[in-house]
Order: C-alpha cells, then structure tokens, then sequence
C-alpha cells in the first residue's frame, strides 16, 4: 500500500523528542497540513496500550497522537475508585505523567489529547486544567497537548459560546482545544447512537461548511483550535454501504474560510474521527483537505484483542492448567501475563505500521535531539 506523496517543498523546523506543546504542538500540525500527511490517534487506557503506540511510532520513525477518553482515564485510574470528574482526571494525569517519562526515550513527538467531553463532562475538563495549571506552574509546560469538547448535539452557537469560554482558559497555558461540529455517528464512549437505516435519518452527520467558517471565524483568535467536522464518518466499523462519506465538505469549508477570510489555503486543522474501517480514497482525500489527525480506536482495539485472542488459542492448555497434564511440566511461561499481553502490543504495532503508510507519516517524524 503506497503512502502518501508530500509536497515536494516541504521543510519544517525540529522539535526535541516527546510531548509537544505550545508552539511545538502548532509546529508538527503544521508540518502535517504543509506535508499533506496525517497521524494516527490511539486511544489507550493503560500503560501497555501507551507503550505499543510509542513502539509504533518509534518503529516507523513517525509523530504520534496518543488520546484518552473519560471512561479510558477511570480505567487506568482503577475501576475500584467510584467514578467521578477527579477520579477521570487523575486516570488521565497519571497516562500523562507515563508518557512524559518515556516518550522521549522513543525519540518521536508525541501529542497528548484527551477525547470526547460533553456537556456532563465538563467537570472532568475543569479537574484537568487544574492539573495542568499546576504542572505548568512547576515546570512552565502543561501535562497535555489538547483537550477536546464534544458539543455536537447542541446547537452550533451554545456549542462555539462554550468552545471560547474554554479556549480562553487553555490558550495561557499553551494547550489547543479540538472542537466537533456535527455528530460523528456510532457509540464512542457511551456517547453517540447506533446510525439510523433511513438516511434522512442521518443529515446530522454532514456539517455545513458555514458553521465551520462561523466556528474558524470567533474561535481561531483565541488560541489554537482544531476542528472534527462531520462528512458522514462514525465511529467503529459497519458493513459496506452503510457509510456514506463525503470529504469534499472539508475542501468546501477549506475553500470558503480562505476566500472570506483571504488565509493561505487549507487554514483548519481537520481532524477525522472514526477513521476506522474507511476507504484508502475517502482517507487520502481528507488528508489532502487539511486532515491532521485521524482517530483509530476501534481498528487499533480490535488489533489488540486478536493478538492476545491468537495467543491464548496457540497455548490453550496454559489457559486451564498450571502444570499439564501431559508432560507434567509446569506453565507459568506461557500464562505469564506478559506474554499475552505482549501478544496484543505486537498486534497493535502492526495495524498501526498499515496506519502510517496509508496517512503517509511514516518516516515523517520532525523530532531530533539537540
């Protein structure tokens, strides 16, 4: 599978290895945008699934976007702990801290997202600045790169009036917000609905690019913004036909924020949420239309499940007995958890080395060590 062709000028400054922000983070989404490639965005909820992506990347000498939901963050929390904004925030802070640590090692940039906020999560987000205003205090850096509201079930004006009320927080602390417009379909972490049979059902999933030149328009002065606009993408995968995506409304949006607002061409950071299970065409064309990030949850997740699927099915008998009943030998090296779960780091690796080729980040990577 061929990897996508750059622009034949293009050059981008250098970041050091680990996660960026502030104008590091505005740095590699414009070495994206100008090199006409896009990274791949993994949701992880423990420190195995963060350590395959940072393998992944570094394998393929690639940028990375590692993301974590809310209900991902109360699993890396603990599932014992009584869910809540400051247990989710503290799930979350503690994958921040991992990948701080070790990302550097790795020698690729990394952004540190956090996924899908609605209105009810709005309190975990709150849990989060503060966090981040404290690490920023010590350190003068924030934990994580972006945060992302999710208000696509509001009308646009509620939902860009919060987007501002919120970007004004992040932008001193030098953290982007990524907002929706128009619902992605699918169930994400308990949010969303299952796509209706009837199209007419559906409209919601196609965002008309004048919000987006609303939304570019009150909220790129504020600070740095990214923005999933709906093309009729969902979350997880579905049969054939069912998805009907139309990355022609990026480039309309594109098209029309440049002209209104005379900007270079291509100005929005796209981001492209359930990318799972699309077409290579409708992927190359959203990452032509300023496509930056492309979410892979389910792919990645499935990928996972099938490496240790695979390797509990190849040693059945360590699965249901310590010592077998065969030999007599003991089967501690086949059940050890580090093996299986092992299994599933080297099959999440793999999708994602697929994952790069096609958004043609492989061997992209801008980060170097002074």
């Amino acid at each position: 599978m061929s990897p996508l062709t750059p622009s034949s000028d293009a050059t981008f400054p250098r970041v050091s290895p680990g996660v960026v922000t502030g104008e590091d983070y505005r740095t590699l989404v414009s070495a994206c945008q100008k090199g006409r490639y896009a990274l791949p965005a993994v949701n992880v909820s423990s420190s195995s699934a963060a350590n395959a992506v940072l393998e992944a990347a570094h394998h393929n000498q690639a940028d990375i976007v590692i993301q974590i939901s809310a209900s991902g963050a109360h699993f890396y929390a603990g599932n014992s702990l009584p869910p809540s904004d400051e247990t989710r925030a503290l799930g979350a802070v503690a994958l921040a801290q991992h990948v701080h640590l070790l990302a550097q090692h790795y020698g690729v940039a990394v952004i540190l997202h956090t996924d899908h906020a609605d209105r009810s999560r709005l309190g975990w987000l709150d849990a989060l600045i503060a966090h981040n205003q404290q690490h920023y205090t010590q350190t003068g850096r924030p934990l994580f790169s972006s945060h992302m509201l999710d208000l696509s079930s509001e009308p646009v004006e509620e939902n860009i009036a919060t987007a501002a009320t919120l970007l004004k927080r992040l932008a001193p602390l030098n953290i982007g917000l990524e907002i929706e417009l128009g619902m992605t379909g699918g169930e994400e972490d308990g949010l969303g609905h299952e796509l209706s049979d009837n199209p007419s059902c559906n409209l919601n999933l196609y965002t008309h690019p004048t919000d987006v030149l609303t939304a570019w328009r009150k909220l790129s002065p504020l600070g740095m913004l990214s923005i999933a606009a709906s093309f009729g993408n969902v979350h997880g995968v579905y049969k054939p036909g069912k998805v009907q995506l139309r990355p022609d409304l990026l480039q309309q949006s594109q098209t029309l924020i440049a002209a209104t607002l005379d900007t270079p061409p291509n100005p929005v950071p796209f981001v492209f949420h359930g990318g799972s299970g699309s077409a290579l065409a409708d992927i190359r064309q959203a990452v032509e239309y300023g496509v930056f990030k492309f979410n892979i949850d389910t792919d990645t997740q499935f990928a996972t499940s099938q490496g240790v699927a695979n390797y509990i099915a190849a040693h059945k008998e360590a699965f249901i007995h310590q010592v077998s009943p065969n030999t007599g030998k003991p089967l501690k090296k086949f059940y050890d958890v580090r093996q299986w779960m092992r299994a599933g780091e080297k099959s999440c690796c793999e999708r994602l080395n697929e994952a790069f080729l096609v958004l043609g980040s492989h061997k992209k990577s801008i980060a170097r060590r002074p």
